[in-house]
């Protein structure tokens, strides 16, 4: 019942909308798997980074390898978080191992550059580090806008949480350490996970920006003895709204008010002079705003 609202008619406008975007994520997410990070044997936690290991070890191809772990992985998800597992978690990761498969042989086709190194980057371990965590938090966070996961140690971070009651977060990076460890421990090589966990970290930091957006605004929370006057400056001189709480002094509980409004960058510095002219003993707490959706910000329908 609780899903129900967040699902799309199949074959709506938004049906076609959200499969197009996670087809494009697992795309984005198999490049930078297969065409930055197994070439110069990154390990960047969950399910690949294994395949990765395996991939150079004994040669199975990964995108293969990843659907052998996934497959069951997924089914016992399904089992134990319930139906709302979701079919669209089945279909990235099948995505996901095609594309990785047969983006190198494609990319090789046409540059001519060998299937083992499809860039040609050579040699240019950090670049292929930087770019293809990157790439892969894009690719990850067009997954998660689509509410799907590439599924893996997702999955396993999902039924360790249902079990010990656990960040998932932290039991996220558990799981994602545990990989690069047996990455270095398999390849002997002291680099391995000094730029599998730089790529995890850079992954985590798109995966960010694609989820919340570059956000300019800026919240203000403003208490003063000047209410009415700052509040018509910003109904009439700026043309923003806002809300006025009530709120009591922690050192007399006297009454007061505080304004709470939300404007762009540009504007911050107007808004701050204002105060300072209409009232210099006012108190003011200035935040970052992540991200703003309503009447005067972004649409609900523009999220996702």
């Amino acid at each position: 019942m609780a899903f129900s609202l967040l699902k799309e008619r199949p074959f709506s406008r938004e049906w076609f909308i959200t499969y197009a975007l996670l087809t494009g994520g697992a795309l984005v997410l198999a490049f930078g798997y297969s065409c930055f990070m197994a070439p110069y044997r990154i390990v960047p936690g969950g399910i690949y980074g294994i395949t990765i290991v395996l991939h150079h070890s004994f040669g199975f191809p990964i995108g293969l390898a990843a659907l052998c772990f996934n497959l069951p992985l997924s089914l016992l998800g399904a089992r134990v978080l319930g139906p709302h597992f979701g079919v669209k978690t089945f279909v990235c990761f099948i995505l996901v191992a095609v594309f990785s498969d047969t983006i190198p042989w494609l990319l090789s086709m046409a540059t001519g550059a060998p299937a083992a190194d499809p860039l040609g980057l050579g040699d240019e371990m950090l670049l292929a580090c930087i770019f293809g965590g990157a790439v892969m938090g894009a690719g990850v966070g067009m997954i998660l806008k689509t509410r799907a996961s590439s599924g893996g140690t997702d999955v396993v971070s999902a039924i360790l949480h249902r079990w010990t009651r656990r960040p998932m977060g932290q039991l996220q990076m558990v799981v994602d350490s545990v990989i690069v460890i047996f990455g270095f421990l398999v390849f002997r090589d002291w680099k391995v996970p000094m730029y599998s966990w730089l790529a995890i970290f850079l992954m985590g930091k798109t995966i960010d920006m694609i989820l919340q957006g570059f956000s300019n605004e800026k919240t203000f929370f403003i208490i003063s003895d000047r209410v009415e006057e700052l509040r018509r400056f910003i109904l009439d001189g700026m043309k923003r709204g806002g809300s006025i709480l009530p709120m009591q002094g922690m050192y007399n509980r006297e009454g007061k008010e505080m304004i709470m409004t939300v404007v762009s960058r540009r504007e911050m510095m107007t808004l701050q002079q204002a105060i300072y002219k209409i009232d210099p003993r006012a108190f003011v707490t200035i935040i970052d705003a992540k991200e703003i959706l309503g009447e005067g910000f972004k649409r609900f329908d523009e999220e996702g």
